[in-house]
């Protein structure tokens, strides 16, 4: 019985690992396979989604410290887990529409996670034990810059203003266009004190590059015109 538990807690974890917006759980789960294999089904407990902690309106850094939920820390973590439901809800509409870059999108939202940990990890307070885990590395905006050419190499020159339009897919990646721009002017400033690395910056910074050229691709991909701006008369 305590073998077969285990087989189904690894199996469990290898499944949600692929999840990124699991990985807090995932950390859980792992650390208590061992207490999980010793009790029998009946036994076995599911961890519950909430702690209680933050009641009084704190909330704890992943270097331990407790801050005020509305600190600067917690208001990018909230812009940048919104950026990323932003871009899960373009990505679905993407998806309709069977375009190539779908796994691109999956991927930027995995980086989030790690921009996210980043950010939560303040340099002032944190040990070096927790900045190797936590530390962002320069080759995801290398690789946004190269999606970024390769999608320009196949748009027609931008010659006017662009309303966010060109059908479902190309209007929700601008909404996750305009999310990614909030979440780079909350993380900016946490940057520049010094608490988090300059790569989260610059990766927020391409991304919403990344997201106004996909949004190009997508429209012309579909046949669908973009809305040109016209000054009112």
């Amino acid at each position: 019985m305590a073998a077969a538990v285990t087989n189904r807690l690894q199996m469990r974890c290898i499944f949600w690992s692929s999840q990124c917006a699991q990985m807090y759980m995932i950390r859980h789960i792992c650390r208590t396979d061992r207490s999980f294999a010793t009790r029998s089904d009946e036994e076995t407990r599911v961890p519950k989604i909430y702690t209680k902690t933050g009641d009084k309106g704190f909330s704890s850094t992943f270097t331990g410290e407790r801050r005020p939920k509305e600190d600067s820390i917690f208001e990018a973590l909230g812009d940048t887990d919104e950026l990323s439901s932003a871009i899960g809800l373009a990505r679905e509409f993407c998806k309709d529409k069977e375009h190539q870059f779908i796994e691109e999108l999956e991927k930027i939202q995995c980086v989030l996670q790690d921009v996210g940990s980043n950010v939560a990890t303040p340099f002032s307070s944190a040990r070096e034990s927790h900045r190797v885990k936590t530390k962002f590395s320069p080759q995801p905006v290398l690789e946004l810059e190269s999606w970024i050419d390769k999608y320009t190499a196949e748009l027609p020159p931008l010659t006017n203003f662009i309303l966010p339009s060109g059908g479902k897919s190309s209007a929700s990646l601008h909404v996750a266009r305009a999310v990614c721009r909030r979440a780079e002017r909350s993380v900016a400033p946490i940057v520049r004190s010094g608490e988090a690395d300059p790569d989260v910056a610059k990766f927020l910074n391409r991304l919403s590059d990344y997201l106004f050229t996909l949004a190009r691709y997508a429209a012309m991909k579909e046949g669908a015109a973009e809305s040109v701006y016209r000054r009112p008369t």
